[in-house]
């Protein structure tokens, strides 16, 4: 995971992580909070339950809050689908869609436990086939859904 940190209002906050491609060289976070954040990361990757506790830079249109906080209510081994979460907000499956690979908040906010009706679904309006999927099937199988 990359992780970016940025003071807002005087305050050290979480302003984006990235999944990174698999040959990324890594780097050792560069403050506390980066190194808090790579944590509970490490937390996440060995207990699928483990709750997050990092303060995030308020980020995203009225909408994108809407569904970022409507996948936040489902839990560790549960989905729901792009249908389910707009008739939930009152929104269209596409916007969902669009809103959820605009998360910047990967794990934390868990826009990957959001699926298609048909199967998996897209995961992070990727631009190269096949990582980000891969991602989303790989922690749907560590949530225990898959």
């Amino acid at each position: 995971m990359g992780i970016e940190t940025q003071v807002v209002d005087g305050s050290l906050m979480v302003s984006k992580m990235d999944y990174l491609p698999p040959k990324t060289p890594l780097k050792p976070p560069i403050n506390a909070l980066a190194m808090e954040a790579a944590k509970q990361c490490e937390r996440y990757f060995k207990n699928p339950s483990h709750a997050f506790d990092l303060p995030l830079k308020p980020v995203g249109t009225i909408h994108q809050q809407k569904v970022w906080r409507a996948t936040e209510t489902i839990s560790v081994g549960s989905t729901k689908t792009y249908g389910e979460i707009a008739r939930l907000i009152q929104s269209g499956a596409r916007a969902v869609g669009t809103a959820c690979g605009a998360n910047p908040y990967p794990l934390i906010t868990p826009c990957h436990r959001v699926v298609s009706a048909q199967g998996v679904g897209g995961f992070m309006q990727e631009n190269s086939p096949g990582l980000f999927r891969q991602i989303k099937i790989w922690l749907l199988k560590h949530e225990g859904v898959l």
